[in-house]
This record gives C-alpha cells, sequence and structure tokens, in this order.
C-alpha cells in the first residue's frame, strides 16, 4: 500500500520505518521536497521510502499519516490541500501541546474541541482516525512490555476507516480499543498529558496504557 506521512518528526520517522518495514511504500511529506531530515530518513530506510512536499505526500499516500506538531495542523493541512485526502484514511497522531509555559505542556485546544475534529473539519471529505497518540514515538512498533501487548485507544466517524486503522495497529503489535467518534479525541488528547506526567515524574518513557477486561 502507499502510505503518506505529513511531518519529519520522531513519531513520522518511527512511523514511516515502521510501515516500509512491513512492506509498504512511504513518502514522507514535509514544507520543501529537498527537506534534510526527510531525505536523510529515506536513504536510511531504503528503496520503498521517498520524499516530498505535504501536497506530494499527501496525494501519494492511499491512506495519509498526519504526524506534525498538533498546534501546527492548520498551516499543514492547508499547505497540503484538502482536496488531496479525498475519500482517503487519515490517521491523525498528534496532540496540541502547549509548552509556552514550560513542564508539564497543556492543551492548546481543550474543552469543548480537539485537535482531532479539528483535522476533521479541515479535511471534510476525509475519513479521519485518531491513533498512535498516547504513547512515545520508541514504542510505536512492536511494543514489548512485561504485562503483554498494551492497548491504542482510537476513534473516529467512520466504522470503516477504523477497522482499516485497527488492522494496521495489529500489525504493528497493538491491541486495539475504539471509544466512538472523532469527539472522543476530547478525552484522548489528555490520556497524552497522563502519559507525559507519569514520564516527567518518573524519569523514564517506557511505559503505555492497557485496558484491562474480565
Amino acid at each position: 500500500m502507499r502510505i503518506g506521512v505529513l511531518g519529519t518528526g520522531d513519531v513520522g520517522k518511527a512511523i514511516g520505518k515502521a510501515l516500509v518495514t512491513l512492506g509498504h511504500d512511504v513518502k514522507m511529506g514535509s514544507r520543501s521536497a529537498t527537506n534534510e531530515k526527510a531525505i536523510a530518513w529515506a536513504k536510511e530506510v531504503g528503496a520503498r521510502a521517498s520524499v516530498g512536499t505535504f501536497a506530494d505526500a499527501a496525494s501519494y499516500g492511499e491512506i495519509v499519516v498526519v504526524a506534525t506538531l498538533g498546534v501546527e495542523n492548520e498551516n499543514v493541512l492547508r499547505s497540503a490541500g484538502a482536496e488531496q485526502f479525498r475519500g482517503k484514511v487519515v490517521i491523525d497522531t498528534t496532540n496540541p501541546l502547549d509548552f509556552s509555559g514550560g513542564m508539564p505542556p497543556t492543551l492548546a485546544v481543550a474543552g469543548n474541541d480537539s485537535a482531532g475534529e479539528r483535522v476533521q473539519r479541515l479535511l471534510p471529505d476525509a475519513y479521519v482516525v485518531k491513533a498512535f497518540n498516547t504513547v512515545g514515538h520508541a514504542h510505536m512498533f512492536r511494543p514489548s512490555f512485561p504485562g503483554g501487548p498494551p492497548d491504542m485507544f482510537i476513534c473516529g466517524n467512520r466504522d470503516q476507516a477504523k477497522t482499516t486503522v485497527a488492522g494496521i495497529l495489529s500489525d504493528f503489535g497493538w491491541g486495539v480499543v475504539d471509544i466512538g467518534g472523532i469527539e472522543s479525541s476530547r478525552y484522548l488528547e489528555p490520556m497524552c498529558l497522563v502519559w507525559v506526567l507519569h514520564g516527567a515524574r518518573t524519569n523514564t518513557w517506557n511505559h503505555a496504557f492497557k485496558l484491562l477486561r474480565r
């Protein structure tokens, strides 16, 4: 499958490399087609990896992963062009973290709105699924924990899109918990703050969430 990844940070690089490992073709997009970090990533990952602009990656992908800074989502998606996402599954990995007051961060979007909902409004003809936003990049692919595979919480408005994303997550080694429509991003994005607070308090980032059932 062809997958576009928007963003050259740790999350975009980790997810893009994992997708290539699983046999997908991945184009990493940034503001410039000559972005040095993207070019270095593609050289490291191999022949199935390529680079381009945000618009190039969005157009290329049958599925598109948004892995930019959450507070930059609007600028990035407008740069790519909403028409490039029409009819596609879009995986929103982002959290609208605001570090202007130092640590711990706050959410720049909160209350009766969320970054996930804003992405869906910016891309009205796409099927947005929030995922990958409650764990660090180091454990996104094939997570290994003593308590067994952790769970990734997802949400989105289209069941078929969530089924597609759940399949990718399963290939990555995750259990999947569907918590409803895209408005449930209002609860998943604060879960990122819980993850960050625990990491800051314990000075370790090797943790993930799991839903226990009986």
